[in-house]
């Protein structure tokens, strides 16, 4: 029976090291009695991190949005020949970068989630005790979040968002531009002047109408929000 050198004893008590799992690894790191701890602070540090770098996503696509737009409007009234389907194009442009930014806001609520999970639970109680939890399950509910990250909310509840916030003043002020350019500019009636190509302008008028419709519809309709810390209530922005 052949006996292993002590370099072989060593590289295998290493070995037994990095597979050994402790079960024990964790345990008590982030417990109720040890309140906002180094190690919570660590933690809540990195996800107010995370949600600024998405935060800052957002402001990116919306600001490309907003430069496009004015481009757009520029060219449209640069000159009476520009035709009045450039302002249409912007619209399709911005409903483009709606999409791209429902999506990116959909990623920044999971860690705003985690962040306001934390101020409510943690750093809310440990400033006055007194606080009742609304949500006594809300250590195992971000502990599963942590194993299984999901998204929160729906994409429509997204594009609802942004837009409430951004994107229904920007798509009013296309509305509007758009009107001006087949009213202000128009020799024959609107909806003559309204016709792309072989498509006639009552068509396209009815296009915009219904694409309207639905956004203000996906915008202001009855729904149970989703979304954690959005200052939707007028009693929460005094």
């Amino acid at each position: 029976m052949t006996q292993d050198s002590p370099d072989q004893r060593t590289q295998q008590a290493e070995t037994d090291r990095e597979t050994a799992v402790d079960p024990m690894v964790g345990e008590g790191l982030l417990d109720e009695e040890m309140g906002p701890s180094s190690s919570m602070a660590h933690l809540y540090r990195g996800e107010i991190h995370r949600m600024k770098f998405w935060r800052e996503r957002l402001d990116r696509t919306t600001n490309w949005a907003v430069v496009v737009i004015s481009a757009l409007l520029t060219w449209s009234f640069s000159s009476p020949d520009t035709p009045h389907y450039v302002i249409l194009i912007g619209i399709a442009t911005l409903t483009v970068f709606l999409v791209v930014e429902a999506r990116r806001y959909r990623g920044y609520d999971i860690w705003r989630t985690r962040a306001r999970s934390l101020q409510q639970n943690v750093f809310a109680k440990g400033l006055d005790p007194d606080i009742e939890l609304t949500n006594r399950d809300w250590r195992s509910e971000l502990a599963e979040d942590y194993r299984r990250p999901t998204l929160k909310i729906t994409t429509e509840e997204a594009i609802a968002h942004r837009l409430r916030r951004i994107y229904l003043p920007l798509f009013g002020l296309l509305l509007v531009a758009w009107a001006v350019r087949i009213t202000a500019f128009a020799t024959d009636s609107w909806l003559a002047t309204a016709r792309v190509g072989a498509v006639p302008g009552s068509t396209v008028a009815l296009f915009v109408a219904v694409f309207y419709a639905g956004a203000l519809f996906v915008a202001f309709r009855p729904r149970t929000w989703h979304a954690r810390g959005e200052l939707r209530f007028e009693d929460l922005r005094k």
